[in-house]
């Protein structure tokens, strides 16, 4: 599995057989660049324009937006209901979860997740490998509620986002307010990385993705 990020909370996981899942594209707002590329499926977690920018992935791919399950050549996808806010959707609307199983190994897309889920939810949620979780507040969980996930979830691997970086033009938590907290922090160099379920830690590391300037 090849995972890559483009910045914000907009990833690529591609299957060893070429199979592409492309999570939460964002538009020019944002500030990061644009990328040129294709894939099978786009996941769209909310209809919020930096999350939601379709249009810029190739290749005819089919767009999934709703809670269920969706299982296509090789992989599974599966939407859960969430909240962007902790008022049930009432100030920022809903969000959708995402949990791909690909090449042996299961990944968790939080989206804007707004709110801690409850015991229900995780349960659905597990197991899981690789998690990809908001850590920049303001709009979405903070550092905090992050780290308490995490320890509701033992993912193999967290790689925070949705941070403020000196790409982001609006507010938001830097992700040393998360990472600072632990000791097995990583950095992916190009913001790209190869992983097979035998490399996978034993214990929780933090990744965290670094963009070339």
């Amino acid at each position: 599995m090849k995972l890559q990020w483009f910045g914000h909370s907009f990833f690529m996981v591609t299957s060893e057989n070429e199979k592409k899942v492309v999570f939460d594209p964002f538009d020019e707002t944002v500030g990061y660049p644009i990328p040129d590329l294709a894939a099978n499926v786009v996941c769209v977690s909310h209809s919020h324009s930096d999350h939601n920018n379709v249009r810029i992935i190739g290749g005819k791919p089919e767009i999934i937006q709703q809670a269920g399950l969706y299982v296509r050549d090789g992989y599974r996808i599966r939407g859960f209901i969430s909240y962007h806010d902790r008022k049930l959707g009432k100030e920022r609307g809903g969000n959708l979860v995402y949990r791909l199983e690909m090449d042996g190994m299961t990944v968790i897309h939080t989206g804007d997740l707004g709110m801690l889920p409850g015991n229900d939810e995780i349960e659905a949620w597990k197991p899981l490998d690789i998690l990809m979780v908001p850590v920049g507040g303001i709009y979405t969980i903070n550092g905090q509620d992050a780290q308490n996930l995490i320890e509701l979830l033992h993912p193999k691997i967290v790689i925070p986002m949705h941070y403020r970086t000196h790409f982001i033009h609006f507010e938001l938590y830097p992700v040393e307010d998360f990472s600072r907290h632990y000791s097995n922090v990583k950095a992916i160099p190009g913001a790209k990385v190869d992983i097979v379920q035998e490399d996978l830690p034993k214990s929780t590391e933090i990744w965290v993705f670094q963009i070339p300037v």
